[in-house]
């Protein structure tokens, strides 16, 4: 969408005429050479390649069309060491908190996103940790310098593996010199035509979109279809990349919450003494607790029932109340229950949470309820 922002004048009009034209022939040109160059030679790179082209044709024929320069100026100075001079009270981190928190989270989901990439075009392994530590550290140093708040950009990454990148002296580089641009080149930069640039990002959006997508689409589940529109939509509509992805963590939650639900079995048999056996499997929470209580046919069951949870865990504190019930349900009707591999945490709640009855506990193993202290 920025790319495209370009074909547009000062007072958001398409542009129309020789301007246009003029606008998409370039575009088209830094392109066809991003694309074609690779397949003659490696040797020099594409998108370099492409913008001094379209730079020298520009220049020589003089030709009228938009330029960096005509977007605005990148001239500046070596960033000097300043304390940001704000009363460092807590109405200051209140105020800040919020916004704060939507830029560290924009920035720590598109740079470990931009190493997802890259690690998976150089089919090496970056540190992710290590990554958003760096980040935090680099932007606090930045905010005592006068700066802005950075992180790792999919777009620049992309294009500077693609020339070829592929240590982290490449990334000083490119930093170094943008430094350089800005302090003592920024004549020369801003003369480039922004067709150059607009070419080279939508070459980069064509780079980074994941084709192979299109071709699975088809065969995905329904639930993950509908996280990745939902996300997508947020992000082009709302133009926020943090609530984009806090919606689809939420929905593939509740979606994975739901299936698990409906995953709820339990095998029944009865063994030579007359005891019923019903073996329950799959997680047990929130979601599956209605599906659970339909396994047990208490009126008909014999006097005495084992369940067993040795193929499942019980989760949270609904399962835990349910267990109670169902229990109390068979206590009414004169029938004893065993309930067989639980964890020492279910057998302190089934105890503690609700005065009801002695329940047997056997074989417990030792894995956690999420639930609060009580």
């Amino acid at each position: 969408m920025s790319p495209l922002a370009q074909f547009k004048d000062d007072s958001g009009n398409w542009l129309t005429g020789a301007s246009f034209y003029t606008l998409l022939a370039l575009v088209f040109l830094t392109m066809a050479i991003i694309y074609g160059l690779p397949k003659l030679t490696k040797a020099v790179p594409a998108s370099l390649t492409g913008i001094l082209v379209v730079f020298g044709i520009v220049t020589l024929f003089g030709i009228e069309t938009k330029t960096v320069g005509d977007i605005a100026s990148i001239q500046g100075g070596f960033p000097p060491f300043h304390m940001p001079v704000v009363p460092f009270t807590l109405e200051t981190l209140m105020l800040i908190l919020p916004y704060a928190a939507i830029v560290a989270g924009v920035g720590l989901i598109e740079s470990l996103l931009t190493l997802n990439i890259v690690d998976e075009i150089t089919e090496t392994r970056g540190r992710g940790n290590k990554e958003a530590v760096a980040q935090g550290v680099a932007n606090i140093l930045s905010g005592v310098f006068s700066g802005m708040g950075g992180f790792a950009m999919i777009g620049q990454s992309l294009i500077n593996v693609s020339n070829g990148a592929r240590a982290r002296l490449s990334g000083i580089v490119a930093a170094v010199m943008l430094l350089v641009f800005v302090m003592f080149g920024s004549g020369l930069i801003e003369r480039v035509p922004m067709a150059a640039l607009t070419g080279l990002m939508i070459m980069v959006a064509i780079g980074t979109f994941e084709w192979a997508s299109l071709k699975t689409f088809t065969k995905m589940p329904k639930s993950d279809i509908f996280v990745m529109i939902m996300v997508t939509l947020v992000t082009v509509v709302l133009h926020n990349l943090a609530l984009a992805v806090i919606i689809g963590v939420i929905i593939a939650a509740l979606v994975f919450a739901w299936d698990n639900a409906k995953r709820i079995r339990a095998r029944k048999s009865i063994d030579n003494n007359g005891v019923k056996h019903y073996e329950i499997y799959s997680p047990f929470f929130f979601g599956s607790v209605s599906a659970f209580n339909e396994k047990f046919d208490v009126l008909n069951d014999p006097d005495e029932v084992i369940i067993d949870f040795v193929e499942c865990r019980v989760v949270d504190m609904s399962a835990i109340e349910a267990l109670n019930k169902i229990t109390e349900r068979y206590q009414k009707v004169g029938k004893k229950v065993h309930l067989k591999h639980l964890s020492p945490d279910c057998k302190k709640l089934l105890k503690n949470a609700v005065e009801i009855i002695d329940v047997n506990v056997l074989e417990d193993p030792t894995y956690k309820v999420v639930v609060d202290d009580f």
